[in-house]
């Protein structure tokens, strides 16, 4: 899906001031509120907006630990054990993957005995062979897509092909 210039200062606003309303938003961008409420409903509508609620931290829930564990399946049983991975709740993510493993997913923890509990029960569950762990030390660059909008705004992304001159 095409973003355009008004789209990406949208989405600006939308990470940037989340609690703004829609018509000061209007007013901030110089534009009408139908048509800032027409864009929005259509990021949504085409899945470049995906949710609006808030992003939680699980350190301040009480688990400041987060790994990745890479966990390997017995051929065959991938679906049952990435449904089976849903029932825990400290995994926060998961991925099928290739490489090193199936499935790679993001754990947080109280602490490094959690955690161990955590892949203990991992290691437990029907069709995983194996588990590597991977755990993080520092964030070096926070979740963000603003960046890509603006990329994706102005032409910049990488188009397979394409020459190297924005590497």
């Amino acid at each position: 899906m095409a973003v355009d210039a008004l789209d990406t200062r949208i989405l600006r606003l939308l990470i940037e001031q989340p609690r703004t309303s829609v018509r000061e938003y209007a007013r901030i961008l110089g534009v009408a509120r139908g048509t800032v409420q027409a864009r929005i409903d259509r990021l949504e509508r085409d899945g470049v907006i995906t949710g609006t609620g808030p992003v939680l931290s699980p350190a301040a829930l009480g688990h400041p630990v987060l790994a990745f564990v890479h966990v390997e399946v017995t051929q065959g049983h991938l679906d049952e054990v990435g449904d089976a991975l849903a029932s825990v709740p400290e995994i926060v993510e998961a991925f099928s993957i290739t490489g090193g493993g199936d499935l790679l997913t993001r754990v947080v923890a109280r602490d490094a005995g959690h955690l161990e509990d955590v892949i203990q029960r991992l290691i437990q569950l029907p069709g995983v062979v194996r588990t590597r762990t991977e755990i993080a030390l520092r964030e070096r660059v926070a979740h963000r897509m603003l960046p890509l909008v603006e990329s994706v705004a102005r032409g910049e992304e990488r188009r397979p092909g394409a020459g190297s001159a924005h590497r």
